[in-house]
């Protein structure tokens, strides 16, 4: 079950990936994240106040957001610290760069993870899960030489770096995922709702320093459709991730890859939608990645 709940994370994250593109393109990136994250902090507030007025019903349902110490606040803070400052470089990276060249490269993220999961959580893969991840390492080296055809060189822009920082970022975290899960027992709808509570904090004191003071960004901002919807996808993806995470014999390795099956929307449909080059060309590094991830699912 819990592989199945993966590719519904991939199914929301795909489809969250072109509303996010819609919305950052020609828009100031930070508030734009603010919206996204408040937009899902506002709809898990109602599950909040009614765990606090009517337990007995919320919890009927299965969505009781728990009490929890400070202590644990303190470790879903990290995790904000550490998602704000991956969503700051994506969304930038975002807004200057392809989404079939973003998508691609955020897809290696499953390697940092792969990684730490040996490292950190003595999950042990077998010969196959090795070739899957390598083969998605060298079609992400494919789609750097493509982009090099639409003007971006992957060695002197500063958006590729960003989003490699991204990526790793966001590994970092999916492996912070499984502790804050697994090891407190957090359930999902209450890790999601303090994180999006600390990330709006976050993204508060950002924008208190490089948007609100600035009259000329303020007006350069625009509203979109797109903006609240990306953080209803994000919250669904989230939800159904986290609920993967609690069976004890998830591999977080595994759900990383498979979240990236996500690819398939961005690239195919994003590659439509928003009319970039070279579409067939990047179908190439496409199948490779998809071929890791059917080795990793298979092995």
């Amino acid at each position: 079950m819990w592989m199945y709940l993966g590719l519904l994370t991939a199914l929301f994250l795909g489809l969250h990936n072109l509303c996010k593109k819609h919305a950052v393109q020609g828009n100031e990136v930070f508030p734009v994240l603010l919206g996204t994250i408040g937009s899902g902090f506002l709809i898990l507030l109602p599950v909040f106040i009614g765990s606090v007025y009517f337990p007995d019903y919320i919890n009927k349902i299965g969505f009781t957001i728990t009490d929890i110490s400070w202590k644990i606040h303190g470790f879903i803070f990290i995790k904000s610290m550490i998602m704000a400052g991956s969503w700051v470089l994506a969304y930038q990276a975002l807004k200057h760069l392809p989404i079939t060249i973003v998508t691609p490269i955020r897809s290696a993220g499953p390697f940092f993870t792969f990684i730490g999961a040996i490292l950190i959580y003595q999950e042990k893969p077998n010969f196959l899960q090795w070739i899957g991840f390598f083969l998605i390492i060298f079609s992400v080296l494919l789609y750097s030489k493509i982009g090099k055809k639409e003007g971006i060189n992957f060695k002197k822009n500063k958006w590729v770096f960003a989003i490699m920082g991204a990526t790793f970022l966001g590994a970092s975290s999916g492996l912070y995922d499984k502790f804050l899960i697994q090891n407190l027992l957090l359930n999902p709808q209450t890790l999601q709702f303090w994180f999006c509570f600390y990330t709006s904090i976050i993204l508060l004191i950002i924008l208190s320093i490089t948007w609100f003071p600035n009259k000329e960004k303020r007006k350069a901002f625009k509203w979109r459709w797109s903006i609240p919807a990306v953080g209803v996808l994000l919250q669904a993806a989230d939800y159904f991730y986290y609920k993967a995470l609690q069976d004890p014999d998830a591999l977080i390795m595994l759900l990383s890859a498979i979240k990236r099956s996500q690819i398939l929307i961005a690239v195919v449909i994003g590659g439509l939608v928003f009319k970039e080059k070279n579409k067939r060309k990047k179908l190439i590094p496409l199948l490779g990645i998809m071929m890791g991830v059917f080795l990793i699912l298979y092995s």
